[in-house]
C-alpha cells in the first residue's frame, strides 16, 4: 500500500514524539494525550482533510518483553471499558459487536486507556497506549483506513515513567524511514 500526503493525515499525541519539521510535506496533527483529546483532534482533522488514510504514530509501553523498536498495531482494544456488572465482557463497549477494532493490517494488539501503565492491566494486550483505540474508532466511523505505528518506549513496569521520559523521542527517525518506504510503495512490515 502506498501512503502519500495528498490522502493521508498523521495524528500524534505530542510534538516531542514526532517534531513537525521532520515531515514538512505531511499534514501532522497533534492531538494531546488521552482518548478524549484524540477523538476530538481526529474528528476535526477528518472533517478538514477528508483523508483516505489516518496514520497514527506515537509511543507505547510493552507487556511483551520481546517487542522493541517500531512496531505496527493490528488490533485495537478499549482497556478502560468495564461493564462486567451488566454482563458484558471486559473491554467490550455495551451494545457493540466486538471488543477489538481491526483494519486488516498485520500487527500486535494494543490496549488503549487513560491510565499510564506501570503494571500489567486486567485486560492484557501486547502493548498499551493512550490514544490508538479512539483514533481507530473515529477512522471506522468516518470510513477511513487506519494504520498505527508505535515506538516501544518502556516495558509498562515500575520504571515506565522514567523510561518514557528518556525514550519518547527516539522512534521519530524510525517512523520517518518507515513513512518514506510506504510513500514509495515499499515493504512496510515492521
Amino acid at each position: 500500500m502506498t501512503i502519500n500526503p495528498q490522502n493521508t493525515i498523521i495524528i500524534v499525541a505530542l510534538e516531542s514524539e514526532l517534531p513537525a519539521h521532520l515531515l514538512p510535506d505531511w499534514p501532522v496533527i497533534y492531538s494531546g494525550v488521552g482518548k478524549v483529546n484524540a477523538s476530538i483532534a481526529a474528528s476535526i482533522a477528518i472533517q478538514q482533510y477528508q483523508p483516505d488514510v489516518i496514520l497514527n504514530y506515537g509511543t507505547a509501553g510493552s507487556l511483551d518483553h520481546t517487542l522493541h523498536g517500531l512496531i505496527e498495531i493490528g488490533e485495537f482494544i478499549e482497556r478502560d471499558m468495564d461493564v462486567e456488572a451488566l454482563g458484558f465482557a471486559k473491554g467490550l463497549t455495551p451494545f457493540e459487536d466486538a471488543i477489538t477494532i481491526s483494519f486488516g493490517h498485520d500487527g500486535v494488539r494494543c490496549g488503549t486507556g487513560d491510565q499510564f501503565v506501570t503494571s500489567v492491566p486486567d485486560l492484557w494486550t501486547e502493548v498499551v497506549d493512550m490514544e490508538a483505540y479512539a483514533l481507530a474508532k473515529c477512522a471506522k466511523a468516518y470510513g477511513s483506513d487506519f494504520r498505527s505505528l508505535k515506538y516501544i518506549s518502556d516495558m509498562a513496569d515500575d520504571s515506565a515513567a522514567n523510561d518514557w521520559q528518556a525514550n519518547q523521542a527516539l522512534g521519530a527517525e524510525q517512523f520517518v524511514n518507515w513513512l518514506n518506504t510506504a510513500k514509495h510503495g515499499g515493504d512496510t512490515r515492521t
